[in-house]
């Protein structure tokens, strides 16, 4: 048994209009809804996460902004501690910067990385991100890159992915683990894990747990193109119908994971929602908030 604590709500933001994404920030801002976190990945149709949540500090006040996850070894390190702070600073210091390796090799080949070396490229990025985020010189005869982050030290820094060296690089360099397309009872397991690892690296308190679930709530058409966007955006993983079928779809559905979530002691649920339908925000606020 874990210990009861409060289970935060965020909303996963759509990415097949963008446009809409300004109106989705304003409607959850109004609600409790915790963070509105945004995919990345570089050879789709998907707005760049860090100049879309850029955009969407601007229309919110209060909630905190995440990336779900950036697929840090396609970017160019000093610029991204550049990029990362900025919108720490912007946003008051709610920004989380979700992070990972990425899965798909057309992005690292776009980006002109090499992708069997993403893994330790990220471990490399992360070792300056903390130094420049300190306010440290980059290194060699590069001095510091500011601004300086709103929040002391560098934004919060979750971690995402499968592999036991994601899960390493929590207890490395991460504040916690974002765990993606897996219901509660194999999620379970992760974070059991990430707390092992965090224990064995002697970090104080305990890691930050989040849990993500695809949702879509209303009328057929949304569900439609929800699984539809699902499928498009999963094709390459050879798994797209099986994601497609996990789509959580009425009220009860997503109460009963959200209690799953929270039973496996998880801090926050991020319920991403696959239509850009905005009345979603006010449907999922009536049936969980």
């Amino acid at each position: 048994m874990h210990p009861t604590h409060p289970l935060h709500i965020g909303l996963g933001l759509p990415v097949d209009n963008s446009a809409l994404l300004p109106e989705w920030a304003r409607r959850a801002d109004a609600l409790p809804f915790s963070t509105l976190g945004l995919l990345d990945r570089l050879v789709f149709d998907n707005p760049e996460p860090l100049i879309t949540l850029a955009t969407l500090a601007g229309a919110t006040s209060r909630i905190r902004l995440q990336t779900e996850v950036l697929i840090a070894p396609v970017h160019n390190t000093a610029l991204l501690a550049k990029q990362t702070a900025t919108l720490d600073r912007l946003s008051g210091g709610r920004f989380t910067l979700g992070i990972g390796v990425g899965g798909r090799a057309d992005d690292c080949l776009a980006a002109g990385i090499d992708p069997h070396r993403r893994g330790r490229r990220l471990d490399e990025q992360m070792t300056l991100l903390r130094r420049t985020w300190n306010g440290e010189p980059y290194g060699g005869d590069v001095g510091p890159i500011g601004p300086r982050p709103a929040t002391p030290g560098g934004p919060r820094v979750l971690f995402g992915g499968f592999a036991p060296a994601a899960l390493e690089r929590v207890g490395r360099f991460g504040d916690g683990f974002l765990g993606a397309a897996l219901p509660a009872a194999q999620m379970s397991g992760l974070f059991r894990q990430v707390e092992g690892v965090w224990r064995r690296y002697e970090r104080p308190g305990r890691p930050r747990l989040v849990a993500q679930a695809s949702v879509a709530l209303g009328p057929d058409a949304t569900v439609e193109r929800a699984r539809h966007n699902l499928r498009d955006y999963y094709a390459f993983t050879g798994r797209a119908e099986y994601m497609a079928k996990g789509l959580l779809t009425t009220a009860r559905e997503i109460r009963a994971a959200v209690d799953a979530f929270r039973d496996i002691g998880a801090d926050e649920v991020v319920l991403y929602c696959w239509s850009s339908d905005v009345d979603q925000v006010d449907r999922l606020a009536d049936a969980l908030l």
